[in-house]
């Protein structure tokens, strides 16, 4: 299988990255199942295991992540993929990428800065009680007292419902917002299999979700990805959703809840790489500060309630020096801009 077949089922290709980002772990990247979201591309190398996950975006190749590959080929595919880029007339932009991949990039040329952290909850340790989380028991209290039912479903018996939320959700975003892509997991498809999703409903009218996605590496679980609510839906309803789902993963031993990538946050000097751009270090910083491209603050806030005990830095990368086009580039490909 190479880029010039790429005439293969987007199916086939899909399950081929699922293969990869399940056995290729290396890198820890906690949103590797990202990587079959329908829409994407893939780049692979005849007789070289693993594959490299992109989407265009104007003039841009936007990758996500390292490539999922082991440590024989994953080189030979970084430096391919490179050169199928410029081949293509486009530039290199990389999101996503963890410790282990922003390390190898820099070592072959590449800028690598922090562009953001994921965070995760140890579920062994995990606890609600004591002063520190009254609040979240309290929203979470009146969203039940509401008469709020919890459930985890399957998407295609409650599709109708998910596809009410998805259109009346948007708006809460703000004018003219648009439903991110990419970055973010899906619901349905073909790998909606691999995924969960907990319901909250009244009398079977469903008034919002948590979609959970699989986290594989030496941290296993499931990632909090997509989560939307109807406008009218009573305070505390996410919450309330996503402890009955900690519940459920604690009967079943899940070590790990994720909670996926958010830009701008977590920005520290010993977490940058060598060789790092000081103008993008600067626009980063900007971005968390002033809020003028992604509701950061919001999301980290509502991350922060479950008391995540594992932060991991996530990195972009360019072909020698960093690009703020590259990075609206970015954005473009998330549906963002």
């Amino acid at each position: 299988m190479t880029q010039q077949t790429v005439e293969k089922s987007a199916s086939a290709l899909a399950h081929y990255a699922l293969e990869a980002v399940q056995k290729y772990s290396q890198a820890e990247n906690p949103s590797s199942f990202l990587a079959v979201n329908q829409g994407n591309s893939y780049f692979t190398l005849p007789g070289r295991p693993g594959i490299v996950v992109y989407r265009p975006a104007g003039d841009y190749f936007i990758q996500f992540g390292g490539p999922f590959a082991p440590e024989e080929s994953y080189v030979d595919l970084m430096r391919a993929f490179a050169e199928y880029t410029a081949e293509q007339g486009r530039k290199l932009a990389i999101i996503q990428l963890q410790r282990h991949d922003a390390e190898i990039h820099a070592r072959h040329g590449y800028t690598v800065n922090q562009v953001g952290a994921s965070y995760a909850v140890d579920l062994s340790s995990f606890t609600l009680a004591g002063t520190r989380y009254m609040q979240l028991r309290n929203k979470i209290s009146r969203a039940l007292r509401s008469g709020l039912t919890i459930e985890e479903v399957d998407y295609e018996q409650w599709q109708d419902g998910v596809d009410t939320i998805n259109r009346r959700w948007l708006p809460l975003k703000g004018e003219g917002a648009r439903p991110l892509e990419y970055l973010v997991g899906q619901t349905g498809g073909e790998m909606q299999r691999h995924r969960r999703l907990f319901i909250g409903h009244f009398d079977g009218e469903a008034a919002g979700y948590v979609s959970y996605s699989p986290v594989y590496g030496s941290c296993p679980g499931w990632m909090h990805d997509l989560s939307r609510r109807l406008p009218d839906s009573p305070a505390g309803i996410m919450e309330a959703i996503n402890k009955a789902a900690i519940d459920v993963f604690l009967a079943e031993d899940v070590r790990w809840l994720h909670f996926g990538f958010t830009p701008f946050t977590s920005l520290t000097e010993d977490r940058e790489v060598p060789g790092h751009s000081l103008g993008f270090k600067w626009l980063m910083h900007y971005l968390w500060e002033n809020q003028v491209v992604y509701p950061a603050s919001s999301q980290l806030a509502y991350k922060d309630k479950w008391n995540p005990t594992l932060i991991t830095t996530e990195y972009a990368a360019f072909p020698e020096q960093a690009s703020a086009e590259g990075f609206v580039h970015i954005w473009r490909a998330c549906n963002a801009m």
